[in-house]
């Protein structure tokens, strides 16, 4: 039985969506965050050397980083996919291959880095420290987000926007495993402060994605995609 390891409000959500569509068999190990440093917990290690969710066990084999999951899950399973499915890894030496590969790369090279560095920078004023430091690191996190994160999120966003206004799915008119890479950012862009009537495309992508009853049941089963 494949096994996902789910951690709580994470990344493992493309996971637990890739499944429910291709309608594989599978058990989730539920793992929640410690409620002080939001951080995995060191059961984990167990599973795999880094400790970091995802991870699915499939037989003998555990593999670890969502990218590499959701494209091993294609490679394995994904003939079982029928109708839109059928394209979830588009035809090699196509612009849908192209874009796929693209997006599939720039989810987590390029726009989580932002995402991730959106949610240190507001967090860290809400952590326990003297009173009389809170204000100066209330004030620095703001510069650091209004001079550096917030202006490469709106580059990232408008990008988005530009391509989603011309393609109904990431590579194109038909759902890909990109689209399940990208899932995650998606939804913590829109999550993290983004203006939603400013890219009216990219929610309207969200709605769409978000409304696929694959995707209503994985995260019944996983829980809410982002804090």
């Amino acid at each position: 039985m494949l096994t996902v390891h789910h951690l709580e409000t994470s990344r493992s959500q493309r996971v637990l969506w890739l499944l429910e569509e291709l309608g594989v068999p599978y058990e989730i190990k539920l793992y929640k965050r410690d409620p002080k440093t939001k951080l995995a917990p060191a059961s984990l290690k167990a599973v795999h050397p880094l400790g970091k969710s995802p991870v699915i066990t499939d037989g003998s084999e555990t593999i670890a980083e969502s990218g590499a999951i959701l494209e091993y899950l294609v490679e394995r399973y994904g003939a079982q996919g029928k109708g839109e499915l059928a394209h979830l890894q588009p035809a090699p030496s196509t612009p849908e291959y192209r874009q796929c590969r693209f997006w599939m790369h720039y989810a987590e090279g390029s726009l989580m880095n932002w995402l991730v560095m959106k949610l240190v920078f507001m967090t860290i004023p809400t952590q326990p420290m003297p009173f009389f430091v809170r204000p100066i690191a209330r004030q620095l996190c703001a510069k650091v987000q209004a001079k550096l994160i917030n202006p490469n999120l709106e580059t990232a966003l408008g990008f988005m926007e530009t391509h989603l206004s011309k393609h109904v799915w990431f590579a194109g008119k038909h759902i890909s495993v990109a689209d399940f890479q990208m899932s995650f950012a998606v939804v913590a862009a829109l999550a993290r402060g983004a203006d939603a009537t400013r890219y009216p495309k990219l929610a309207a992508y969200k709605t769409r994605m978000e409304a696929r009853p694959a995707y209503l049941r994985a995260v019944s089963k996983g829980g809410p995609v982002v804090m």
